[in-house]
């Protein structure tokens, strides 16, 4: 029994969603640790958008996983959603981070 859920994909993909999520805590400790050594409040937004976009990549490679297992349409709308909303967030922290370094190489 243990060996058959050590294969399953839903264990996998809630161990890498549950690694982008503390990759995403670690990052924000390094950031309060930047902006408390440096007081670069560019800098440390600069961690934050690396940490949350990294984190996204890995809890949306879990929720990928998670796509092998979906057997009704309420689960596949779900995914849908979830996939939607955590795409325009990576999004959203990339532009944010261009526009952060755009700023950073100015001053």
């Amino acid at each position: 029994m243990l060996f058959t859920s050590f294969f399953s994909f839903t264990t996998w993909a809630t161990l890498i969603e549950f690694a982008g999520a503390l990759l995403i805590s670690a990052y924000i400790l390094a950031s309060l640790y930047v902006l408390l050594r440096t007081r670069d409040i560019t800098r440390a937004r600069l961690v934050v958008a690396d940490g949350v976009i990294t984190g996204l990549s890995f809890k949306l490679a879990g929720t990928l996983l998670k796509t092998i297992d979906l057997r009704s349409w309420q689960q596949i709308l779900m995914f849908v959603a979830i996939f939607a909303l955590r795409t325009l967030l990576k999004r959203f922290f990339t532009w944010e981070r261009t526009r952060l370094q755009r700023h950073e190489s100015q001053l």
